[in-house]
C-alpha cells in the first residue's frame, strides 16, 4: 500500500504546486470559454509581439484528456524533488523547469521559422500550440539520464521504463492525440537532453530569479504592446532623448499620477 495522498504531496510541494496552477487555468479557461486562439502560441502571434504566449500556452489545457495526461506524467516525474542526493531536489526542479518553459518555446518558434523561411511550409504559420507537455518531455529526459531504472506512471496503472519513456511517449501521444504537437514534445526532449548532458547548466537561485524577474518585464511589456489586455497602469511615454525613458505609473479613478523620469546625473528630483 502506498503513502497518503497528503504525504506525497508534502515530497512533491513544487510539482504539486504547479498541477494546482494548471489545474486551476484549465477549470478558468473553461468557465469562460477561452480557446486556443487566446491563450496558445504560434509563430503568427510571435511575429506580432505576443511574447507573453510563451508563458500563457505553456500552463494552459484546453482538453481535459490534454490535461490528465500532463499532470499523470508530472506527478510521477515530481520524483525529481526527492533525488537531493544526486544533485536534483525541490531547488533543481523549480530552476529548470523555468529554464524548460522558455528555452522549449523558443526552439519550437525557431523550428517554425525554418519550415516556413526555409522549406515555405506554410502551414506552420497558424498552427497553435497549447500545454505543459514541453516541460513534461523536458523532465522525462532529463530522468532518463540521471536515473534510467525509475519507471514513468501513467494514470496510475500504466508503467513505462523511464529511459525509453521520451520517445515511448512521444509515439504514443500521437497516436491517441492525434493533434498532439510533436514539435513541442520535441523541443522539450531537445532540451531536457540539453540539461541532463550539461550542455545548459550553472543555474542557481540568483540566476533563476534573474531569469524569473526577466521573463515577468517581457511578459508585461509584450501584454501591454499587443493590446491582448488593457494595463491603464502602466504606459511607456517616448520622450525626445530616447536614452532617457519615462515611465507613469497611473492610479485609477482619481486621475493623480507617480511619474519617474530618467534624468541627468546632478538634476534628479525625487517626488
Amino acid at each position: 500500500m502506498g503513502k497518503p495522498l497528503f504525504y506525497e504531496i508534502l515530497e512533491k510541494p513544487a510539482t504539486s504546486c504547479i498541477i494546482g496552477l494548471c489545474s486551476a487555468i484549465w477549470f478558468y479557461i473553461q468557465k469562460k470559454h477561452i480557446g486556443y486562439s487566446h491563450v496558445g502560441l504560434s509563430y503568427e502571434t510571435a511575429m506580432e509581439g505576443h511574447h507573453w504566449r510563451i508563458i500563457t500556452s505553456a500552463f494552459s489545457h484546453i482538453s481535459v484528456l490534454h490535461l490528465v495526461f500532463n499532470m499523470s506524467a508530472l506527478w510521477s516525474l515530481g520524483v525529481v524533488e526527492q533525488l537531493g542526493h544526486m544533485g536534483l531536489g525541490v531547488q533543481y526542479y523549480l530552476q529548470y523547469t523555468l529554464v524548460m518553459v522558455v528555452l522549449s518555446g523558443i526552439l519550437v518558434l525557431g523550428m517554425y521559422h525554418i519550415l516556413i523561411q526555409r522549406f515555405k511550409l506554410e502551414h506552420f504559420r497558424r498552427v497553435t500550440a497549447v500545454g505543459y507537455s514541453c516541460v513534461v518531455f523536458g523532465w522525462m529526459t532529463i530522468l532518463s539520464v540521471k536515473q534510467p531504472s525509475s519507471k514513468l506512471e501513467l494514470f496510475g496503472f500504466l508503467s513505462l521504463p523511464i529511459s525509453f519513456a521520451p520517445f515511448e511517449s512521444l509515439v504514443f501521444t500521437s497516436i491517441i492525440v492525434p493533434q498532439a504537437s510533436f514539435l513541442g514534445h520535441l523541443s522539450g526532449i531537445v532540451v531536457g537532453y540539453a540539461i541532463a548532458w550539461g550542455l545548459i547548466h550553472g543555474m542557481n537561485n540568483y540566476w533563476a530569479l534573474t531569469l524569473l524577474g526577466w521573463i515577468v518585464l517581457v511578459f508585461v511589456l509584450s501584454l501591454k504592446k499587443s493590446g491582448a489586455t488593457d494595463l491603464d497602469f502602466l504606459e511607456i511615454e517616448s520622450v525626445t532623448d530616447p536614452s532617457l525613458p519615462s515611465v507613469r505609473f497611473l492610479a485609477s479613478g482619481n486621475g493623480r499620477t507617480l511619474q519617474m523620469s530618467a534624468l541627468p546625473v546632478g538634476n534628479v528630483e525625487l517626488v
